[in-house]
């Protein structure tokens, strides 16, 4: 069973003496949260794609996107599917020529090109039940 969740929130420490970033997912009718630690570039990709900031040339995630739109397909969802070995797997499912397509991807590769819109971000109940 797949849970509907939002990005609740982007955490990103860039210093000197640390850098660590992470998201929040929390279930969309529901009380269930979990973060997924991230690398620093994704997440100032998806803070950046949220508020719609537009940088003079794309960077790789709207390259991807613009990749994504050019050759007529639409990112339908992502689904976060798997916990293993304390890492999360994921899959950007794209529609082409009405087909869906299912391509492997970090969470947050996946979140950030859904990023800005109205991509629907799911999570495997497995998943659910093992972080929270």
């Amino acid at each position: 069973m797949l849970i509907r969740m939002t990005l609740a929130r982007i955490v990103i420490v860039d210093s000197e003496d640390e850098k660590m970033s992470m998201i929040v997912l929390r279930e969309l009718d529901g009380e269930r949260a979990f973060p997924i630690l991230i690398g620093v570039h994704e997440a100032y990709a998806i803070d950046r794609r949220t508020k719609g900031i537009v940088v003079q040339r794309p960077l790789t995630h709207d390259l991807i996107d613009h990749l994504i739109e050019q050759l007529n397909g639409q990112v339908e969802q992502i689904i976060i599917s798997e916990l293993r070995d304390s890492t999360f797997f994921a899959k950007l499912v794209l529609r082409h020529n009405g087909e869906l397509v299912e391509v492997d991807s970090r969470p947050s590769d996946a979140i950030a090109i859904g990023a800005g819109r109205e991509v629907p971000i799911l999570v495997d109940e497995s998943v659910l039940q093992e972080v929270c």
